[in-house]
């Protein structure tokens, strides 16, 4: 179902990962769907890219742009607004998924004190800060007809996970959410954090062929999904200013992964000494 017909969204971090399972569930929904990201074209040694992304929207029926862009800089993405007032005079759906899984897979694990204090600011300015600047650049859009603002981050904003940084950052980005929707609520524009558990990333792939764990995990288009639930969601502002889980959201409205699989909404998300 088209559920998204006639909107407008852009996609922060849709180069791969689960960016770009979220702009392919949006572009299948109907959406016309713009790509940010810094990787425009296909590159030996490094998987995805903004084009490969337009490709498979494109080859289901649906309609995107893509935009090389360092999510990072102000100016660039001022750019990119401003192209897409200029295209469609509004914007329906924010969704900022930037994240270097590659650069960051090293960090994971290691002491705070053991790492190059760079990884603040690889964590907050890529994540946390491009976040901030994208709705910077996006609110003023949704402001006359309401809209919907997603930002993705996940279970560290409440229990330590991978590194400190990451988690400090992640607590940040569901501040961040919650005092936006603040903000926005008198102009009917929603913010939500979206919470997916596990996902097999291309990263995340690579890392789980060598340990052959059998585990399964959630797909990037399952939280695509859960985007365009929250999308499509009539009540959506009663959603505002909180977090949810991929799997919860999927519970609520009755949708699967791409393979029909159902996911279970994590039990616990304490870190014990236990766990690493």
């Amino acid at each position: 179902m088209r559920s998204l017909e006639g909107k407008i969204a852009v996609v922060v971090g849709a180069s791969r990962g689960i960016g770009k399972g979220i702009a392919l569930e949006l572009g299948a929904a109907g959406a016309t769907v713009h790509v940010l990201g810094r990787t425009l074209e296909p590159s030996p040694g490094r998987t995805g890219s903004l084009s490969e992304t337009v490709t498979e929207i494109e080859s289901s029926g649906g309609t995107a742009f893509a935009a090389r862009c360092d999510a990072t800089q102000d100016d660039q993405l001022a750019q990119v607004f401003e192209r897409v007032r200029e295209a469609h005079g509004r914007l329906d759906v924010l969704v900022s998924s930037a994240f270097d899984a590659g650069r960051f897979g090293g960090t994971i694990g290691t002491p705070f004190w053991e790492l190059p204090t760079s990884i603040w600011a690889e964590v907050f300015d890529v994540g946390t800060k491009s976040a901030y600047l994208a709705a910077v650049h996006g609110a003023p859009l949704m402001l006359e007809h309401g809209g919907l603002i997603v930002n993705v981050s996940g279970r560290a904003a409440q229990s330590y996970r991978y590194n400190v940084a990451y988690g400090v950052g992640k607590c940040a980005m569901d501040r961040m959410t919650a005092d936006m929707a603040r903000d926005l609520a008198p102009h009917g524009v929603a913010v939500v954090s979206l919470w997916p558990a596990r996902t097999s990333t291309e990263h995340v792939a690579v890392l789980d062929a060598a340990r052959d764990t059998g585990e399964i995990l959630e797909t990037p288009r399952f939280s695509g999904r859960a985007v365009v639930a929250l999308a499509s969601d009539p009540e959506i502002l009663s959603r505002s200013a909180k977090k949810y889980w991929s799997a919860e959201l999927a519970a609520l409205h009755g949708f699967t992964d791409e393979h029909g699989r159902a996911h279970a909404v994590p039990d616990s998300i304490e870190w014990t000494p236990a766990d690493g």
